[in-house]
C-alpha cells in the first residue's frame, strides 16, 4: 500500500510542514499516514487499537477508570544518555557534558537505519504546542512516530492535534521530530538532536524521554539553545504557586536532581499547622522563562501532563499524586495485581498474592527482584491533580519570585541558603549536585555534580549555558531571589535532621519572608540562613539542636565542597566563566577569614 501523500486530505495550511512529511514518508515507506486531531472520537478508537494489539492491557475500569498499563521491552526501561547526541558542526558547541557526533555523518547514518524502516507499520502525524495555547511563550512541535503508545502519551503530555496545526498556520517554524522504534536493538538505538536544523531524530527505542520527542528533548535539549539564541530560559525546573491565607500568591521554581522529591515538593500538602495556606502545581518538571514587559522572570510550563515515577509514590510522599492517577492513566512497567489494579514498590501498600511483575511473570515476595521497574511510570493529564493551577494555562505565565536549587546532601550544605545577589545564585546552581544511594550503581555517596539539574539536558556548551544565565541579570531588572535546599542533611547518627515532605512548607514560608521583607536571615560565608527564631516549627518536634544542625555552615567542610567545585570548573573548560570562578575564591577567602562576610542586602 502506497501512502496517500495528496496534499488535500493534509489538515495543514503549511507547506513546508506538508513537504516535510510526504519526504519522511517517501524514506521510511510506511504503509498508511495518519494525521492526528487529538478529538476523544481519535482517543477510542487508537486506545482500542493499542488494546487489541496487546500495546496496551486495560486495567480493572471499576477501581481504575480510563487506566491502561504498558509493559516496554526489557531493554528498552529508561533514557539511555550513552546514546544520546548532540550533532552541532563545531564540537566545543556541544561542549564537553555532551555526546558529540558531526551532523553531516549523523544524518547519511540515519537516514540508513530509516530507509523503508516502517513498512507494515502506520506513520502516524503527531502536531503539538508545548505551552499555553496561543502564548508568545509558546512552540510547536510534529512528531512522527511508528509508535500507537507514543501517541497516546504525547496526547496526554502536551497540547496535541488540529490545535496546533491551527496555531502553526502556514509557518515553516517547528520543532521535527522523527521516531522510529525499529527493532527495538539496543545497538540499533540513537537519539539524536541537531539544534540548528531544530530537528530530532529517534531511533531504536519506544521509552519515555527517548520517544515522547517533546519531553526532555525538545523542550530542554533543543528548546535551551533556542533560549540562548532568543534571550530565555528553558531550565528542568518545577513551578509551584504558594497561596498565604490572605489569598497573596507567590510562584517559585525549582530545580533538583533525580531522586530529591522534585515532583512531591510540586503537589507539596502542607502540614495542619499551616491551616488556610495553599500549594498549586503549575508544572512539576520543566520551565520555560522570559522577561516580561515588568523586568520580572515569567514562566510557563510547556507541557500538559505528568510523566512521573512510581516507585517511592505514595500517600505520605504525595498523596496529590495518588489521587491524579486513580483515573485516565497510562501506566508503564508497575506491577498489576490479579484484579487488574496496579501496584509498585513504595506505594506503602503490602503487594497482593497473585501479583504480576512488570514483563509480566508471576512475582515471588521471596524472589529478591522488583515486582514494578525502579524507573516504572505514571502518564496522567496536568488536570488530574487536585492541586493543579489554571494559570498553567494563562498564555502570560506566571511572574517568578523565586528560583531553587537543590541536592541529596548528608553534610555541608544547609537545609536553606539564600545567594547574596545573581552571579552568586548562579554559582549555586552550578555547582549543585547530589550524592549517590544505594538505588544506583556504583559507591554509595558519591557526590555527582548537576549544575542547575541539567547535566543530561543542556543542549550546547555547559560553559556558555553558565554564561547564558549571568548575561541574563542584564535584562532581569527585577530578579527573582535564588535559593539552595537541601532536605537529606544527616545528624552524627546516621538519621535525617528534616522530615521532609510537606514539612518543607516551613522552608517555603521562610523564602516568602525574605522575599516579602519579612524576614532579616542570618549572614554567613557561603549565603545567607534563617536564624533559629525565623522557622515556623510550630507543631514540629524537633529539637532546637537539630534545627540548629540543620542550618550549620561547617568551614571545613564548605573550604573541601569549593576544591571540589574548582575540579569541576576545570572539566568544563575555557568556556567556563571567569566571574563563577572568580565567586568561588572569593568565597574561599571569606571562610579563610581574608575578606569580610557579604552583607545580607548586597548586590539586589
Amino acid at each position: 500500500m502506497t501512502p496517500n501523500r495528496n496534499e488535500k486530505s493534509s489538515p495543514t495550511s503549511s507547506r513546508a510542514l506538508r513537504d516535510w512529511v510526504n519526504e519522511v514518508a517517501a524514506l521510511t515507506r510506511p504503509d498508511a499516514v495518519v494525521w492526528c486531531d487529538g478529538s476523544e472520537a481519535e482517543k477510542k478508537r487508537f486506545t482500542a487499537q493499542a488494546v487489541d494489539a496487546g500495546i496496551l492491557i486495560e486495567l480493572n475500569q471499576k477501581k481504575r477508570p480510563g487506566c491502561y498499563l504498558h509493559r516496554s521491552d526489557p531493554n528498552d526501561v529508561a533514557r539511555t544518555e550513552q546514546l544520546t547526541f548532540v550533532c552541532t558542526p563545531n564540537k566545543i558547541d556541544a561542549g564537553p557534558t555532551n555526546n558529540w557526533s558531526d551532523p553531516t555523518e549523523t544524518y547519511a547514518k540515519l537516514h540508513g537505519m530509516l530507509d523503508g524502516s516502517m513498512r507494515g507499520r502506520t506513520m502516524y502525524v503527531v502536531p503539538y504546542v508545548m505551552g499555553p495555547l496561543g502564548s508568545p511563550l509558546s512552540k510547536v512541535g510534529v512528531e512522527l512516530t511508528d509508535s500507537l503508545y507514543v501517541v497516546l502519551n504525547m496526547r496526554i503530555m502536551t497540547r496535541m492535534g488540529q490545535a496546533a496545526l491551527d496555531q502553526l498556520g502556514d509557518s515553516a517554524d517547528f520543532n521535527r521530530g522523527i521516531h522510529c522504534t525499529l527493532d527495538l536493538n539496543p545497538d540499533r538505538r540513537l537519539i539524536c538532536h541537531i539544534p540548528q536544523d531544530n530537528m530530532i531524530i529517534s531511533v531504536g527505542s519506544g521509552y519515555g524521554g527517548n520517544a515522547l520527542l517533546s519531553k526532555k528533548c525538545f523542550a530542554l535539549r533543543i528548546a535551551s539553545v533556542l533560549g540562548r539564541d532568543e534571550g530565555w530560559l528553558a531550565e528542568h525546573m518545577l513551578i509551584l504557586g504558594l497561596q498565604s491565607p490572605e489569598g497573596e500568591t507567590t510562584y517559585i521554581a525549582a530545580a533538583f536532581p533525580s531522586a530529591c522529591g522534585k515532583t512531591n515538593l510540586a503537589m507539596l500538602t502542607p502540614p495542619a499547622e499551616f491551616q488556610g495556606w495553599k500549594v498549586t502545581t503549575v508544572g512539576d518538571d520543566i520551565a520555560w522563562m522570559r522577561v516580561g514587559p515588568d523586568g520580572r522572570l515569567w514562566a510557563v510550563n510547556p507541557e500538559n501532563g505528568y510523566f512521573g515515577v512510581a516507585p517511592g509514590t505514595s500517600a505520605k510522599s504525595n498523596l496529590n499524586a495518588m489521587k491524579m492517577v486513580e483515573h485516565d492513566t497510562i501506566f508503564t512497567n508497575v506491577a498489576m495485581t490479579p484484579d487488574g489494579d496496579v501496584w509498585w514498590e513504595g506505594m506503602d501498600v503490602p503487594p497482593p498474592d497473585g501479583l504480576l511483575d512488570w514483563q509480566g511473570r508471576r512475582w515471588k515476595k521471596e524472589s529478591g527482584e522488583k515486582a514494578a521497574h525502579p524507573n516504572s511510570r505514571f502518564t496522567t493529564p496536568m488536570r488530574n491533580n487536585s492541586a493543579w493551577s489554571p494559570q498553567a494555562d494563562d498564555p502570560r505565565g506566571v511572574p517568578i519570585s523565586a528560583v531553587i536549587f537543590g541536592g541529596r546532601r548528608a553534610s555541608t550544605v544547609p537545609l536553606v541558603l539564600e545567594s547574596i545577589d545573581w552571579t552568586h545564585g548562579v554559582f549555586m546552581g552550578a555547582t549543585m549536585g547530589s550524592e549517590t544511594t544505594a538505588a544506583a550503581a556504583g559507591a554509595v555517596g558519591v557526590l555527582r555534580r548537576d549544575p542547575m539539574a541539567m547535566l543530561p539536558f543542556c543542549g550546547y556548551n555547559m560553559g556558555d549555558y553558565f554564561a547564558h544565565w549571568l548575561k541574563m541579570r542584564g535584562a532581569i531588572k527585577n530578579p527573582p531571589r535564588i535559593f539552595m535546599v537541601n532536605w537529606f542533611r544527616k545528624g552524627a547518627d546516621g538519621n535525617f535532621i528534616w522530615p521532609g515532605y510537606g514539612e518543607n512548607m516551613r522552608v517555603l514560608k521562610w523564602m516568602l519572608d525574605r522575599i516579602h521583607g519579612r524576614a532579616k536571615g542570618r549572614a554567613t560565608p557561603v549565603g545567607i540562613v534563617p536564624d533559629e527564631t525565623e522557622l515556623d516549627l510550630n507543631g514540629l518536634d524537633l529539637p532546637q539542636s537539630a534545627t540548629r544542625e540543620a542550618l550549620a555552615v561547617n568551614p571545613a567542610e564548605w573550604k573541601a565542597e569549593l576544591e571540589s567545585a574548582a575540579e569541576f570548573f576545570e572539566k568544563i573548560g575555557p568556556t567556563m566563566p571567569k566571574e563563577l570562578k572568580d565567586r568561588r575564591k572569593a568565597i574561599l577567602k571569606s571562610l579563610n577569614g581574608e575578606a569580610p562576610t557579604q552583607r545580607v542586602a548586597a548586590g539586589r
